[in-house]
């Protein structure tokens, strides 16, 4: 794995980002991808973790399944993170507490990169912020069972070589819905999940082209 990789990331980060290009390419039908200034007082702020590391010759990122007894998204795969407590100084140390009481991961042990772009979703109207880290090799994850299901260790190299993207209907809360998704493993890894990959696999098409 190219070292140099986690320093490309970093400088691409502090440039202009394909949010909005990378978010729309996998957003459900029927739902608008906006921000959420217009409902300052009922927004929910929310922070995850993405986080990236090689093993073998693949570069994985880490996802969880959220228990069938949460409030929000059941069951639903998701990157470890949470709503921003008021006791957090800061939504990266929110990203940062979540990922190491729901699966472990050692805060000291990783890096943070940069935060990739904000992601409203309004029919539960939470803004997420993706921060992106990096781990020089695979954690040691612990996983608290009462906050994870399971842990997905998810190869995203092989969705930047070939970027598989398939269509399906699920039924929500509000009804039936038709969604783009990413399969793997039989999974179905959609909605804000699946548009936060986009754009993280959307900036590692383009590593070759940081300077």
């Amino acid at each position: 794995m190219n070292k140099s990789l986690k320093y490309q990331l970093k400088s691409f980060l502090l440039g202009e980002l394909p949010g909005s290009l990378a978010h729309t390419k996998m957003l459900p039908a029927g739902r608008r991808l906006r921000s959420h200034d217009h409902e300052l007082l009922s927004v929910k702020m929310s922070s995850v973790l993405v986080l990236l590391f090689p093993e073998g010759n693949q570069l994985y990122t880490c996802l969880t399944r959220r228990p069938s007894t949460m409030k929000h998204h059941p069951g639903q795969i998701s990157f470890p993170g949470g709503k921003v407590e008021k006791d957090d100084v800061s939504a990266e140390m929110t990203a940062l507490r979540e990922a190491n009481e729901e699966v472990g991961i050692d805060p000291t042990a990783i890096e943070i990169l940069g935060k990739l772009s904000d992601l409203y979703i309004e029919v539960s109207q939470f803004s997420i912020q993706p921060f992106l880290a990096w781990a020089d090799k695979k954690p040691d994850f612990l996983i608290d069972f009462g906050e994870v299901e399971e842990l997905i260790l998810f190869p995203i190299s092989n969705y930047v070589a070939s970027e598989t993207i398939a269509e399906t209907e699920i039924e929500t809360f509000t009804g039936k819905l038709s969604v783009k998704y990413y399969p793997f493993n039989g999974e179905i890894i959609w909605g804000a999940t699946a548009m936060i990959l986009s754009e993280l696999i959307e900036i590692l098409k383009r590593r070759r082209d940081i300077q």
